[in-house]
Order: C-alpha cells, then sequence, then structure tokens
C-alpha cells in the first residue's frame, strides 16, 4: 500500500523480505547493503527479537526527484523466520509495496519453506492486503550447498505460477541484486500504472532503477 502525498509529491515504498527462519534474508540483505554506493543508502537498522533479528535499512538517506518532481524513498526490511515471531512479521508487512520470499534451496527445508509460504499468505490477507496483486518474487536461497532442490524441480513448481523466481547464494553474493532489480521493476511497473510515474512525472523504469539502486557493476571497487 503505497505511501504517497499528491500535495506533497511525495512517496515512499516499502519492500520487505520474508520466508522461514535461517534460509537467509538477513544475508540478502547485508550482502545487498554492502554492494550500494555509501553515498546511496542508509544506515543499517537492527531490531532485536529473542533468538532472531528484523532488520532495514533506509536505502537512501534521502528522498531521489524525478525531473517532474516526485520525490521518492525506498525502505527494506527483512522479518523473523521463526513461527514465534508471527506477530512481528505481521507488523512488518503493514503497507508492504512488495515481498521477496527467500526460501532455502536444500531439500531437508522444502516443509518450512511451504509453511512460511502459507504464512505470508495468510498474514497478507489479515494486513488487508493480497497475495494474487502484490508484487511478488521468489529467490531460492543456498545453491552453493550440496543437496538442494533441482532447478527442474523448482521450475516445475513454480512456473505455471507466474511468479519470477532467482537462484542465488547470498553468502557469495550472486543472485541477491538480481532478485533485488526484478522486485524494483516489478514495482515500479504496479505505481506506474496507478500514478503514471513515467508520463506525469517523466519517471523512466530504467532511471527509477538506476536511482534506487546505485549498484557497483561486477569488479568495480567500493
Amino acid at each position: 500500500m503505497i505511501e504517497y502525498d499528491e500535495i506533497e509529491s511525495r512517496m515512499v515504498l516499502k519492500l520487505v523480505y520474508y520466508g522461514p527462519a535461517l534460509s537467509g534474508k538477513t544475508t540478502n540483505l547485508l550482502n545487498l547493503h554492502e554492494q550500494l554506493e555509501k553515498k546511496g543508502r542508509g544506515d543499517l537498522m537492527v531490531l532485536d527479537t529473542r533468538d532472531d533479528r528484523t532488520i532495514f535499512f533506509d536505502l537512501l538517506p534521502f528522498y531521489i526527484v524525478s525531473p517532474g518532481g516526485l520525490k521518492i524513498k525506498l525502505k527494506v526490511f527483512t522479518v523473523p523466520g521463526q513461527v514465534k515471531h508471527d506477530a512481528t512479521r505481521k507488523a512488518v508487512l503493514q503497507r508492504a509495496d512488495g515481498v521477496a520470499f527467500i526460501a532455502d534451496s536444500q531439500v531437508v527445508e522444502a516443509t518450512n519453506n511451504s509453511q512460511s509460504f502459507e504464512n505470508l499468505e495468510s498474514n497478507l490477507a489479515i494486513v488487508g492486503l493480497d497475495i494474487d496483486t502484490i508484487t511478488l518474487v521468489i529467490q531460492f536461497n543456498k545453491r552453493d550447498l550440496d543437496n538442494i532442490i533441482p532447478g527442474p524441480e523448482v521450475e516445475r513448481i513454480w512456473k505455471p505460477t507466474g511468479i519470477p523466481f532467482f537462484y542465488a547464494s547470498a553468502l557469495e553474493g550472486w543472485g541477491v541484486v538480481e532478485t533485488f532489480k526484478s522486485l524494483l521493476e516489478l514495482t515500479y511497473s504496479h505505481i506506474d500504472r496507478r500514478y503514471g510515474l513515467d508520463e506525469r512525472y517523466g519517471l523512466d523504469m530504467e532511471t527509477f532503477i538506476r536511482k534506487l539502486t546505485n549498484i557497483y557493476e561486477p569488479g568495480q571497487a567500493g
């Protein structure tokens, strides 16, 4: 649910990383935060919960300004994965504009992934959001480990859903940026249809992605 003030020409977007405990949500954000230019990111903040952590950061410490004068800020959160922190997960999901579901690719974690995805669907409904309409991508993390769910099996299950999915190793750093950029692209498409970012404010998708990431290119010092 986009926080938009038409009078002030101001928009705040909220993205949430969701998934079972220890699937790599925190590692994704830590890695992503490291790959952002220091001038284009805020500090990581940690909300301590017993046996788990919820972290977030303001992706930009200030608003970016489109050619048409729209000011945009992006906030990125993770949620605690353990079941006992369900109330915290609901609170973090409120007013989310997009979700990245981080699944653990290990075969032994398949049931936990399924239960966590069902929990996401349930909690979205509780906070007034619809899993069929919210911006959503899935990342199968920990592809660097042994005994993982084979790619063909992942594709058999998830391709028919139409939900974009990615393979990653957040620990090694690959797949993290691709997941995030896809989520941003889908978010842009959604808000452009609703608020006319390109036509009304002169903000095309390429500029939107570039301004909200400032990701270092591979091999570039950071």
